[in-house]
C-alpha cells in the first residue's frame, strides 16, 4: 500500500514539475511584449530590436543545436532533403515572420491587446486544418471560435478609448498577422519535430529564422546596431534570453512531462500574464470591458485545448 502511495506521488510531482515549467514558460513568452515596449521608448527601430534580440539568442541556439546533433540515438527517424527545406520554410515563417509583423504591431497597441491577440493561434491552426487538410471543425469547435473573437472585439472596443482608431487597427493587423503564420508554423512542424527532435528542431529553425532576421536588418536596417542606447541592448539580451530562449526550451520539457494538451491549457495563463506585467511595469490600465473580453477569450481557447486533449 505505502509503495502504491509512494509511486502515484512520484508521478504527481513529475506532473507538477512540467506543469510548473510550461507555466514558468507562459510568463517568460509573455515578458517579450514589456520588454519591447520599453526597448521603444528609446526610439529604436524594430528591425534594429529583432536583430539585437537574435543575435544574443543565436550562439545558445547553435551551442544547444550541436550538443543535440551528437546525441543520434533518440532521433532514429531519417531526415531527408525535403525534411531539411521544409525546416527552412517553417523557420522562416514561423520565427522570422511572425517576429516581425509582432515587433511592428508593437509599435501601435498596448502590450495587453498584443497579447490576446496573438493568443488567437489554436483557433486559427483549427480554421487553417479545415482548409487546407481538410479536418471538419466540430461544434465545440465553432462555439470556441465565435467565443474567441467576439472576446477580441470587445477587448478591441474597450482599446477605442485609449489609442487611434487607426494605429489599433494597424497594429491589431500586424499582429493577426504574426498569430497567422504561427499558427502556420504549428501546422507544418508537426511532421518535423517527430524526427528531428523539439529541442534540435526549436534549435535549427530559431537559427534559420535568426539569418532571415540579419538579411532583412543588412537591406532594411534603419539605426547603427553599435551606436544605440545602452538601455537597447540590456532589454534585447533580457529579450533573447527571458522571452526566447528559456520559454522555448521549458516549454518543449513541459509538454514532454505533462503532455500537448495540457501544456496548452496551462500556458493559457499567457494573456493574464502579459497584462498584469504591462499594469506593474508599463502603467498600462484595465478597464472592465477589457477583463470581460479576456476571459471570454480564454473560454475559447480552453474550448478548443480542451478538445484536443
Amino acid at each position: 500500500m505505502l509503495q502504491k502511495t509512494g509511486v502515484r506521488s512520484g508521478l504527481n510531482m513529475h506532473q507538477v514539475i512540467g506543469a510548473a515549467l510550461v507555466f514558468l514558460s507562459a510568463v517568460c513568452f509573455s515578458s517579450k511584449a514589456i520588454m519591447v515596449k520599453l526597448a521603444y521608448r528609446y526610439h529604436v527601430d524594430s528591425v534594429s530590436l529583432l536583430t539585437l534580440r537574435m543575435a544574443f539568442a543565436v550562439p545558445v541556439f547553435l551551442l544547444v543545436a550541436y550538443f543535440s546533433q551528437t546525441n543520434k540515438a533518440q532521433h532514429s527517424e531519417k531526415i531527408s532533403n525535403r525534411d531539411y527545406c521544409w525546416l527552412v520554410l517553417m523557420g522562416f515563417v514561423g520565427y522570422y515572420l511572425s517576429s516581425l509583423f509582432d515587433f511592428i504591431g508593437l509599435q501601435y497597441i498596448t502590450a495587453g491587446l498584443e497579447r490576446l491577440i496573438l493568443f488567437i493561434y489554436p483557433t486559427l491552426v483549427v480554421v487553417l486544418s479545415a482548409v487546407f487538410l481538410g479536418k471538419p471543425i466540430s461544434r465545440n469547435q465553432f462555439i470556441a471560435l465565435g467565443l474567441t473573437y467576439a472576446g477580441v472585439l470587445l477587448v478591441l472596443l474597450g482599446d477605442v478609448h485609449t489609442e487611434s482608431r487607426a494605429n489599433m487597427i494597424k497594429g491589431g493587423l500586424f499582429v493577426f498577422a504574426s498569430a497567422v503564420t504561427y499558427a502556420t508554423y504549428l501546422m507544418g512542424s508537426g511532421q518535423l519535430i517527430p524526427k528531428f527532435g523539439a529541442v534540435r528542431f526549436t534549435s535549427y529553425a530559431m537559427t534559420l529564422a535568426a539569418l532571415g532576421v540579419f538579411g532583412h536588418y543588412l537591406v532594411a536596417g534603419q539605426q547603427h546596431l553599435l551606436q544605440l542606447p545602452l538601455p537597447v541592448y540590456g532589454y534585447s539580451f533580457l529579450m533573447a534570453m527571458i522571452a526566447t530562449v528559456a520559454p522555448a526550451y521549458l516549454l518543449s520539457e513541459g509538454i514532454r512531462m505533462v503532455g500537448a494538451g495540457n501544456a496548452s491549457i496551462i500556458a493559457s495563463i499567457g494573456p493574464i500574464s502579459t497584462i498584469i506585467l504591462a499594469y506593474i511595469f508599463l502603467g498600462e490600465q484595465v478597464s472592465f470591458i477589457q477583463m470581460v473580453g479576456t476571459l471570454i477569450v480564454l473560454a475559447g481557447i480552453m474550448l478548443i485545448t480542451l478538445r484536443k486533449g
